[in-house]
């Protein structure tokens, strides 16, 4: 059965239902036709001077890139129309994370060395210095609405778009890489180069079909409602979503993220674009969405589920949505950046589900990597996947090798989690190795501390790590952001964590703080939270 890339799988969709809608950010909207077409201008204007592919995948290692990379500095609207652009003219679109300061943009760049940056007009006034020296070839600029111009020099999307050939086909390659740089809880980010044919199967609900024929038959029949994409697109998470969604004939709604997080602007854009089903970032999401909701009532009759994943989500959030809304089922995504989508569980009213069902190449191996662990057995090792999965890491050939083994034969990604399955083949969770602590001998996973906190009344967020210690070698630390309206000391949590877990799992100090810190992608920052427990002890 023949791969496909994502640009000619968007042309196919748009060869049968030009006029549907594919994308919808504030007030524009972007049909299939359009997409195609605007896609196809772009990927030629980039050709035309001279951008695309130099050396075919078969000449590279795992860990090389022949194509020119395009670093993306954007919001959400756009953003899926300049990613297929640049696959259509066999360059890498990069993600950057626009909530970076401007070093850490600066340190990304010369790692990825892109050719071309494409960024949002404020999003360029904030990194003007960095992009004035980051040597590129080609800068970019997307009007948001913002006061001022782009940095002196700059192609205006449109003009771009406007100067390309509409007719040109650029014929492309499964080969062809998609990079997706992750940021990690430590050190710089890492770009994870995938194959296109494998992340469009692996993680956008995508196959290798026999003919254009099967895709126009799918898309014909697929007239659900609109997905809505909450997630930023900056994030692989998010960008999954709304090509899982777009690339089976579905609208979906991407989040106006222009300006800061706005519960009521989610639970107004649900109810008018009467999405079925929108995606979100673990507990920084969900509780001001929970809030909202407790404050006003919305029209969501038309939303059947929430799908989650990127963060952890506490169950007691969880219990809140499904109690607002019934008829709600709450899917719980595990995956990563190098892992792709991997696995999900599903909670509704009435049940609860803490393992997940794991889509195809998803297992687990053995504590020292040398097998494959059967469902039921006691053992706690590393999860994996085989099959499709990425290249490697971008110019990093010892992380590529250490992360992409082969165990048994078989080439592996191994994610950092730890895990175990159960007897009917679901993935037990237990957390990421690099967030064990070993205190006393004896090993605590953080995520199994926080979750027990974040439960506790009065706990707004809670993250947990390990700090140096004469005693245990190591000590669990708790940071505890609590609400106004309700209290929370420390007795109590530490009672509420010996009832649920050994004790010695239990905090042996817990600091209250104004606000937990995350990242801008809902991730815990452990990086802080690891220099507030250090700093309480130094000061």
């Amino acid at each position: 059965m023949p791969e496909w890339t994502i640009g000619d799988v968007v042309d196919a969709i748009a060869d049968v239902i030009p006029d549907r809608p594919m994308t919808v950010c504030g007030d524009r909207r972007t049909s299939y036709g359009e997409m195609a077409q605007r896609t196809r201008r772009l990927a030629n204007f980039l050709a035309e001077r001279g951008f695309g592919t130099h050396r075919e995948r078969d000449e590279l290692d795992n860990w090389e890139c022949g194509q020119d990379r395009v670093a993306l500095i954007m919001h959400n609207d756009r953003y899926p129309e300049m990613v297929i652009g640049c696959l259509k003219a066999r360059t890498v679109p990069v993600n950057v994370n626009h909530h970076y300061t401007p070093g850490e943009v600066a340190d990304l760049l010369d790692y990825v060395k892109p050719r071309a940056v494409i960024y949002h007009r404020a999003l360029g006034a904030k990194f003007a210095d960095v992009l004035g020296s980051v040597g590129a070839d080609l800068l970019i600029d997307v009007d948001d609405g913002t006061d001022g111009l782009g940095i002196p020099g700059s192609v205006g999307v449109d003009d771009a778009v406007a100067q390309g050939d509409p007719e040109l086909r650029i014929a492309g390659s499964p080969d062809d890489a998609i990079m997706y740089c992750t940021g990690g809880t430590t050190g710089r980010p890492k770009g994870v180069l995938w194959r296109q044919g494998d992340t469009y199967v692996s993680s956008m609900v995508g196959a290798d079909h026999e003919s254009a024929t099967v895709i126009h038959d799918k898309v014909r029949r697929n007239q659900g409602a609109p997905w809505f994409a909450v997630s930023p697109l900056m994030h692989a998470a998010g960008l999954w979503t709304v090509f899982s969604g777009t690339l089976a004939g579905l609208p979906v709604v991407l989040y106006d993220d222009r300006t800061k997080f706005n519960p009521p602007l989610v639970w107004r854009t649900a109810e008018r674009q009467r999405v079925g089903m929108m995606t979100m970032v673990g507990d920084a999401y969900a509780a001001p969405l929970i809030e909202e909701l407790n404050r006003n009532s919305y029209d969501l009759s038309s939303l059947y589920a929430i799908g989650t994943g990127g963060a952890a989500t506490n169950p007691k959030h969880v219990s809140a949505l499904l109690e607002k809304l019934p008829k709600l089922t709450i899917i719980n995504g595990y995956g990563s950046s190098e892992t792709g989508n991997m696995g999900f569980g599903r909670n509704q009213r009435g049940s609860h589900r803490d393992t997940f069902d794991l889509r195809e190449g998803g297992t687990v191996v053995s504590d020292d990597m040398t097998r494959f662990v059967e469902p039921g057995e006691p053992e706690v090792g590393w999860v994996v996947r085989t099959g499709r999965i990425p290249l490697g890491y971008f110019d990093d050939a010892d992380a590529t090798r250490k992360t992409f083994p082969v165990v048994d034969g078989r080439r592996v990604v191994v994610s950092g989690d730890r895990a175990s399955l159960e007897a009917d083949g679901t993935l037990r969770l237990y957390g990421r190795d690099s967030l064990v602590v070993n205190t006393g001998g004896e090993k605590v996973f953080v995520e199994e501390v926080e979750a027990v906190l974040r439960a506790c009344p009065g706990v707004v967020d809670a993250l947990v790590v390990g700090r140096e210690s004469d005693r245990w070698g190591q000590e669990i630390v708790a940071l505890v952001e609590t609400s106004s309206e309700t209290t929370a000391d420390a007795e109590a949590l530490h009672a509420a964590c010996v009832a649920d877990l050994a004790r010695f799992k239990a905090p042996k100090e817990f600091i209250f703080v104004d606000k937990v810190r995350r990242l801008g992608n809902g991730k815990a920052d452990y990086r802080w939270a690891k220099s507030q427990a250090t700093q309480r002890v130094t000061t």
